[in-house]
């Protein structure tokens, strides 16, 4: 029986993401004892939402947190909330404005009280970068250890990190001052002129945070409606889970360039160059550009984090050589399962099948091995003079999207493929069938298998992708006797060229006549 969801609240078939409120924090949160966000009704959708529901509710709890330590009522992790150099400068500027304004009310006598020409020097110093470090901390230390108090900065004492801060911190203390001296002269329309105060960006505390989490999870469900994205969730998945393991945390608003430049460099100890740049850092950069665009983020903080690639030095055609097909192909056709007196150690039908047909299915038509692998009995039929197969995104998964139905080869009807179908039962021909079960994950995995099984066996070789060394091949071969690109294209899936390939169709009798001239392999061995 599966335990208790944590944070994950029933209530008369609804659910909710809840959170307890800290009791120290209540009398911060409106005398709150808990916190909950809907989720609607439908469990695992529910259990797709909670990660960034849960989020939510722990930043609002977090404010509340900030309240209680801006009362003195609690302890702030040193850290906690970290902002830039220019976002404490920015706060810092603020709160002197602040604290001026207060003073104004209270005490009339504070607009006659004149400013410290001493102190102003000594900023203007400061800023430039001429105070040493103990005259720094004289001047603005006091200051900087409030924002650590408050969870903003950890920089220590003599470290680059402490100095630049102790210079913004100057910054923010000479142009408060303008201010002040602005406002005794009742001229309230001063603003900051120095740039890092200008450009600073106020810091999002009271922005939610958003789920990486759940920005995947809108991704896929979004692509999916389109029909695409099907490989995203599995692939993806992994990615997104060790970035927030990476992070230590899952709000996309808190993600950095820094984040994304450790993280890389991190996976580049263990992982080939190939895989950081086109699965990690390429997830990462889609959907949080697809977050940009559907007003979710302001940036796309990984828009410029790249991995270098090595350039692959090619050492042969990528496609199967003549010699190499038949092998392959003669291997396939002979192929006979061993048989042993416990029919469950005995492979199963389909996939001997499998073995036996797809390589030269492929080879006839210039499919993927998965293409090829999830065809149905009911995908195979008779069109006019021409027997087709049809492979189509309804038996699982099509890169172009769409469908195409290509022309089945006379060898193949000749080896039997068509009496092979008819005395299949209706369903998959290559896996079994079974109720549920991911038409996409088992095609693949028969795939899967045959890759391992022709490669165990050493026919494949070195330098060709068991996966696209036939469609390389047709595509050699349809040039060789002259099958135009559009008609190949066609027949193996590849998007047109040119803006005129949109027009018109590549019809099956089209089709059927550039595979009739297809020459077919010697398997007599």
């Amino acid at each position: 029986m599966a335990g208790k969801v944590r944070n994950l609240l029933n209530r008369d078939g609804r659910y909710f993401a809840r959170l307890v409120i800290p009791k120290e924090l209540r009398p911060f949160m409106d005398g709150k004892t808990e916190l909950r966000k809907a989720l609607g009704s439908d469990y695992r959708m529910a259990l797709k939402m909670l990660p960034g529901a849960v989020a939510v509710l722990h930043h609002d709890i977090s404010l509340g947190e900030r309240r209680a330590i801006d009362a003195g009522e609690r302890n702030v992790t040193v850290g906690r909330y970290p902002l830039a150099p220019d976002q404490i400068a920015l706060r810092s500027y603020q709160d002197r404005l602040a604290q001026d304004e207060r003073a104004r009310n209270i005490t009339p006598a504070w607009a006659a009280m004149s400013i410290d020409d001493d102190l102003v020097a000594q900023l203007r110093r400061g800023m430039a970068g001429e105070l040493r470090d103990d005259e720094l901390a004289e001047l603005v230390d006091h200051r900087i250890e409030r924002f650590r108090q408050i969870g903003n900065t950890t920089a220590e004492r003599g470290t680059l990190e402490w100095r630049t801060l102790a210079r913004a911190i100057c910054i923010a203390e000479y142009e408060a001052l303008e201010r002040v001296a602005e406002r005794n002269e009742g001229d309230y329309t001063g603003t900051p002129t120095h740039p890092l105060i200008v450009n600073a960006v106020p810091p999002a505390d009271e922005l939610p945070p958003v789920s990486l989490t759940g920005l995947l999870t809108d991704y896929i469900s979004a692509k999916r409606l389109v029909g695409k994205g099907r490989g995203a969730d599995k692939r993806w998945t992994p990615v997104f889970a060790d970035l927030r393991k990476f992070i230590k945390h899952d709000d996309a608003r808190r993600l950095t360039d820094d984040n994304l430049i450790a993280w890389r460099d991190e996976r580049m100890k263990t992982l080939a160059p190939k895989t950081v740049a086109d699965v990690y850092l390429a997830s990462v950069r889609t959907v949080l550009s697809w977050a940009v665009a559907n007003k979710r983020l302001p940036s796309n903080v990984a828009k410029d984090v790249r991995q270098e690639k090595a350039k692959k030095v090619r050492t042969r055609e990528p496609g199967f050589t003549l010699p190499e097909a038949i092998t392959i192909l003669r291997v396939a056709s002979d192929y006979r399962p061993k048989v042993t007196d416990n029919p469950a150690n005995n492979e199963l039908p389909q996939t001997t099948a499998a073995k036996r047909w797809t390589p030269i299915l492929c080879a006839h038509s210039g499919a993927r091995v998965s293409e090829m692998t999830q065809l149905r009995k009911e995908d195979i039929r008779k069109e006019g003079d021409a027997y087709v197969m049809r492979v189509t995104a309804d038996a699982g998964t099509v890169k172009a999207g769409g469908y195409r139905d290509v022309p089945i080869h006379q060898q193949l009807i000749d080896m039997g493929f068509l009496d092979f179908v008819d005395a299949s039962p209706t369903g998959p021909l290559f896996y079994r069938a079974a109720k549920g079960r991911d038409s996409v994950k088992a095609s693949q995995m028969v795939a899967g298998r045959i890759s391992k099984w022709l490669q165990a066996l050493g026919v494949v070789p070195e330098g060709v992708q068991p996966n696209h060394g036939w469609r390389h091949r047709f595509k050699s071969v349809a040039t060789e006797i002259g099958i135009s690109d559009r008609v190949a294209d066609a027949i193996q899936g590849h998007a047109g060229r040119t803006a005129g390939d949109n027009y018109g169709d590549v019809t099956v009798i089209a089709r059927k006549r550039a595979i009739d001239r297809l020459p077919t392999y010697d398997l007599n061995s």
